[in-house]
């Protein structure tokens, strides 16, 4: 499987079925460019627009077969996304939480079957910390406090808070899930870069939520397909890192589109007449596809791994995690020259460089892209234990 930037627009045909009406991938994204500055002015991307994503199935693309799904492979998915971050780095980042449904196969197969009772495109979004106390009760836990980062949240159809694990769990936290009407959001979402996802704060009071509505993210399946086999956290990083990747293409599209025609207020010569501009904007370009490149592949190579009915390796696992930082690393870095070396024109609060610099340091600044990802990685190539928790 080949995934370069020029075939991008290729999923474009359309979709058709299981009551989501004729609809094309393309349509959705001329939609979105059209639409993009509402959603950052009202901070998150709306309900309506939600129902666009779940008629292209973006929204089935990680439910179980067996409960009408239509999973898809990885790199597959991971390329949607990219396309839609390139049109707008929030809805792309809304969109990727697609993904999320891998960890709700680690419920119980009743709940799974409950949960997808009125059909396959089911929104999932979560406020997962700080994880809050979670008394157990005789049916499950009561659950009370305040998440942060719901991102999405205001287009979910189910909302999951984190809580505290128990010797069942290795120590690891579970979510617990609520419906929306059990849930208050808060709307205290005042940022810089990626305005538009509604990371919102859900407030959640004396509600009992039942065990079995409960699961430890990244915990063992109860669906044996392939898609949950594959390296669940590593997913769950890759989906945020190719958001950036999207954001970086549209700065480099903007820099080379605006670079043959922009001339300063000084009349020196138009961007593309400089060599330091050509220079720059070249080695962006070749830093961006490189780090792109090793992304996919190595998702190809595991994704082959585990159709095979082999178990992904924890090296497999260590080069997803490490791909994946290093692409949030060089997409930001590769927004943060082209602003560099493009004058005065950015320091304009309107100018498209300024919001796709705030868009590209989120996936970097995530703590599952951050710096200690490197060391972790490092360690688990080298044969030692990884040194972040949660890195599996």
């Amino acid at each position: 499987m080949v995934h370069t930037d020029e075939n991008r627009p290729e999923v474009a045909a359309a979709i058709t079925g299981s009551g989501r009406g004729a609809v094309t991938f393309e349509s959705v994204l001329d939609e979105l460019a059209e639409r993009r500055a509402r959603f950052q002015q009202q901070r998150h991307v709306p309900t309506d627009f939600i129902a666009r994503l779940k008629q292209v199935g973006i929204y089935r693309s990680a439910t179980p077969a067996r409960f009408g799904g239509e999973p898809l492979p990885p790199a597959e998915f991971l390329d949607r996304i990219e396309q839609i971050s390139v049109v707008d780095g929030s809805t792309g980042w809304v969109a990727s939480f697609g993904s999320a449904l891998i960890y709700l196969a680690a419920l119980p197969l009743e709940t799974q079957a409950e949960l997808y009772r009125d059909g396959p495109d089911l929104v999932f979004a979560g406020g997962l910390f700080p994880v809050q106390p979670a008394p157990p009760t005789e049916r499950g836990f009561r659950v009370d406090g305040r998440w942060k980062f719901a991102s999405g949240c205001v287009g979910a159809d189910i909302l999951g808070v984190g809580i505290p694990g128990d010797a069942s769990t290795g120590g690891k936290p579970r979510t617990a899930l609520l419906h929306p009407d059990q849930v208050e959001i808060v709307r205290e979402w005042d940022v810089v870069g990626m305005r538009g996802t509604g990371s919102f704060d859900l407030v959640v009071r004396d509600v009992e939520v039942p065990r079995e509505w409960t699961f430890v993210r990244g915990g063992q399946p109860t669906v044996d397909e392939p898609l949950y086999r594959y390296p669940t956290i590593a997913y769950a990083a890759q989906v945020l890192a190719v958001v950036g990747a999207g954001v970086a293409r549209a700065a480099l599209d903007h820099a080379e589109r605006v670079g043959a025609g922009y001339a300063g207020v000084t009349g020196a010569p138009k961007s593309a007449d400089r060599a330091y501009y050509r220079t720059g904007v070249a080695e962006a370009e070749a830093a961006l596809r490189s780090a792109r490149a090793w992304f996919y592949e190595i998702s190809d190579e595991v994704w082959a791994t585990v159709l095979a009915g082999d178990e992904a390796t924890h090296e497999h696992n260590a080069h997803l995690r490490l791909a994946s930082a290093h692409l949030a690393r060089t997409a930001s870095q590769v927004v943060d020259r082209l602003v560099e070396i493009s004058g005065t024109a950015p320091i304009h609060t309107a100018h498209p460089l300024r919001a796709l610099q705030g868009d590209a340091l989120v996936p970097k600044q995530h703590a599952f892209l951050g710096p200690a990802m490197f060391d972790a990685a490092g360690a688990v190539l080298m044969g030692l234990p990884a040194t972040t928790p949660g890195f599996r």
